[in-house]
């Protein structure tokens, strides 16, 4: 499989048996990819381009970025978490002849100088997963703005960054929102977030969920997700949230609402899927019972007031890995896990392959939907095209076996009419 080596910059080269391994693995759960791939082979759709992704490097990652590559793209990949990459994957990206930037547990000035040496591959299109890719070539490297194309950005953080951007007039190309598409939040989000959530917490605390009073704050389709899996393994279910609607799903959906504040005193498991800083903050820590756990799947560390919990502790020590015990003055612990970061990542292996499936499938379509292009969009925020997402959606349903109907002619008529009443 290897071809020739490329520069990078990962823990081991010496791991890339293995992360061929995971590679191959994760590529049975992804037919949609595959296909895709097949495609890009014959048809060379991305031939001549340079994309710069800052993304999870992991299995599923790999498959994307092979894909790609196969386009006839030239593909340099860095990690969007210091503690999302998986170290045999990003050594076998290197050995597959793909620059890769990414290291797990790397520090934050050597995350972003990642970022920097995947930008210094000029890229023509950009694939962000948090948007500090695009921040940082807005910021820093504007020279190589006028060479950008478009670009795509995978989650529901870095779209708010971006749309953020375009309404101040300060984005300077578009970008296609696949966090948007439905094959991308109904499933990788809703279902690909609720079980790997789940599954980092297991692995780093071992802890049952049966009876547990599991307090998720955030009802995006995360929050769905999260909320349902936990209330399928036991758990007994409390959701807080700002948005009214969002409120009132929850609670027609089964679950208890209430303020975080109220939440606090009678949590066990705190899960913020929110996307927003400091949501469990100084007020929260102090109402919370001896021996909580705390975790994060939203995007960026900033969820849990980290710098406010340690100035309440007295001692700060490492139970397990992925689990910090902080002990506040009046001798409470509080279990963080992974950092703060995305514990499904930090702790597990992510989304499972059979749903990122449909996310890959989703951003590789729109790279190639950019790269189409007779000229750039406008700097702008789009959606991933409607016929884009369905055809992820009939790829997916034809690798499971699944058929469904069509409309027929005299349907299409009656739909496109107004005569007909009752």
């Amino acid at each position: 499989m290897a071809t020739t080596k490329a520069k990078g910059d990962v823990r081991d080269r010496a791991l890339a048996p293995e992360g061929y391994k995971r590679i191959e693995w994760a590529a049975r759960e992804m037919p949609v990819v595959r296909l895709i791939h097949e495609r890009f082979v014959r048809e060379q759709p991305l031939k001549g381009l340079r994309l710069s992704a800052c993304l999870h490097v992991t299995s599923e990652t790999a498959n994307l970025a092979l894909a790609l590559k196969a386009g006839g793209a030239q593909v340099a990949l860095c990690a969007s978490n210091p503690l999302s990459t998986q170290d045999d994957v990003a050594a076998a990206l290197v050995d597959s002849g793909i620059p890769t930037f990414s290291i797990k547990g790397e520090d934050n000035e050597t995350y972003y100088r990642h970022i920097q040496q995947a930008l210094d591959h000029k890229p023509h299109i950009t694939l962000d997963d948090g948007a500090d890719l695009v921040t940082m070539l807005h910021k820093e490297r504007q020279g190589l703005l006028k060479g950008v194309l478009g670009g795509t950005e995978e989650t529901t953080t870095g779209v708010v960054r971006l749309r953020s951007m375009a309404e101040q007039e300060k984005l300077r190309y578009a970008i296609i929102a696949v966090n948007e598409a439905d094959t991308k939040h109904f499933f990788d989000n809703r279902y690909g977030t609720g079980q790997s959530t789940l599954d980092g917490i297991t692995r780093a605390t071992n802890v049952l969920w049966a009876g547990k009073r599991v307090v998720v704050a955030g009802y995006g389709w995360c929050g769905r997700g999260v909320s349902s899996r936990a209330r399928g393994m036991g758990a007994l279910v409390i959701v807080t949230e700002i948005d009214p609607i969002r409120a009132l799903e929850a609670v027609m959906d089964g679950f208890q609402v209430m303020p975080l504040l109220d939440a606090a005193r009678i949590g066990d498991i705190f899960i913020t899927v929110t996307g927003n800083a400091h949501v469990l903050d100084k007020q929260h820590f102090a109402a919370m019972h001896d021996g909580a756990i705390l975790a994060n799947s939203g995007h960026f560390n900033v969820e849990l007031n980290l710098p406010a919990l340690k100035e309440m502790s007295t001692k700060v020590r490492t139970m397990r890995p992925m689990v910090e015990e902080y002990t506040l003055k009046d001798k409470r612990r509080l279990n963080v896990l992974g950092e703060g970061r995305l514990i499904n990542l930090a702790a597990a292996e992510g989304h499972p392959s059979a749903v990122m499936d449909m996310s890959f499938a989703d951003q590789a379509l729109s790279v190639e939907y950019l790269a189409k292009q007779k000229r750039p969009l406008a700097p702008q925020v789009y959606p991933v095209p409607r016929a884009i997402d369905q055809q992820v959606g009939r790829l997916k349903l034809k690798a499971m076996g699944i058929a469904i109907d069509t409309l027929t002619a005299e349907q299409k008529k009656y739909l496109e009419g107004w005569e007909h009443g009752t």
